[in-house]
């Protein structure tokens, strides 16, 4: 099978610190990889934050994750801050991809890097929306 390999943007318009706790470690002694797709939600819940919305309000649709990818680069360890950067990229009507690498603040070193391919979703209606226009015009304007 063919490894994965995530091409990251020129430029990320979001960062955000998350600590690493002793819950987010394995029997390993580093970094969890479920408990990394979690931390990555957390700053995809953020990132959203910082546009003024939130997952189920994007100018009046919410979001749902279609897919996740990932690719691992190094170990994470407790007590260590990961600084998590995030960018919106190619879209489709109904979606697009959330890019995002993962670092270690003190040290710069990447720990993971990966994308969330998300649809936007009406949750009244029960079916996809499309990309809302103001979304994509505050993603490209940072």
């Amino acid at each position: 099978m063919p490894r994965i390999k995530i091409d990251l943007p020129e430029k990320f318009i979001f960062s955000t610190d998350i600590p690493i706790y002793i819950g987010h470690i394995n029997y390993g002694h580093h970094l969890d990889n479920a408990q990394m797709i979690s931390l990555i939600s957390e700053a995809r819940v953020r990132f959203f934050k910082s546009l003024g919305y939130s997952e189920l309000d994007v100018e009046g649709v919410g979001i749902i994750v279609a897919d996740v990818a990932a690719q691992y680069r190094s170990e994470a360890f407790h007590g260590e801050t990961m600084v998590v950067e995030m960018a919106a990229d190619d879209f489709n009507k109904y979606g697009c991809d959330l890019v995002w690498r993962m670092a270690d603040k003190a040290t710069g070193r990447e720990v993971a890097r990966g994308k969330h391919g998300i649809i936007f979703f009406d949750y009244t209606a029960r079916k996809a929306a499309s990309v809302p226009a103001a979304f994509i015009e505050k993603v490209q304007a940072k």
